[in-house]
């Protein structure tokens, strides 16, 4: 089975989940990037990403290389901002329509919360009932890593 890990990831934790499920299942890993890059310190990053998220923005990307007919399952990564999936996820899915027909998976990394309420907020921008698998990673500074073991088991019990 081909699948493509599709992430955003502004701080590396979204980028590291994304090596280690990389590191168990054959895949492509596609990282995406706004062309207009967030603030990534201070307040500004929490002012203009959680408005950018708040108002359902749908920042211009990067090029990227992604032909949905190529792969059978789409693994989506993102970090959660103000209870949603981060906004460049959201172009993507908007230029990808058709990831509707794949199989598709989702990880998010998070540390205030709102990641099952991000779940099923992508899942209704997407269009389906149910991920194949879905993992939430806490990214809280103290122990995040003690997560990876889960995903370890997550990976093998829904992905391979």
């Amino acid at each position: 089975m081909k699948t493509a890990i599709v992430y955003y990831s502004m701080t590396g934790n979204a980028k590291y989940v994304a090596g280690k499920i990389a590191e168990k299942i054959d895949s492509d890993i596609i990282r995406i990037e706004p062309v207009k890059a967030y603030p990534d310190k201070g307040a500004k990053k929490f002012i203009w990403g959680e408005k950018s998220a708040v108002m359902g923005e749908n920042p211009a990307l990067q090029p990227y290389e992604f032909s949905v007919e190529k792969y059978d399952r789409i693994i989506l990564g993102t970090p959660v901002w103000a209870g949603t999936f981060a906004p460049p996820i959201r172009t993507f899915i908007k230029e990808n329509p058709n990831i509707q027909g794949k199989r598709t998976a989702v990880f998010t990394c998070f540390s205030g919360g709102g990641a099952d309420k991000a779940i099923e907020k992508m899942k209704k921008y997407i269009g389906i009932e149910e991920f194949e698998a879905e993992l939430m990673l806490l990214t809280e500074s103290t122990g995040w890593m003690i997560r990876i073991i889960p995903a370890e088991i997550w990976i093998q019990q829904r992905l391979m």
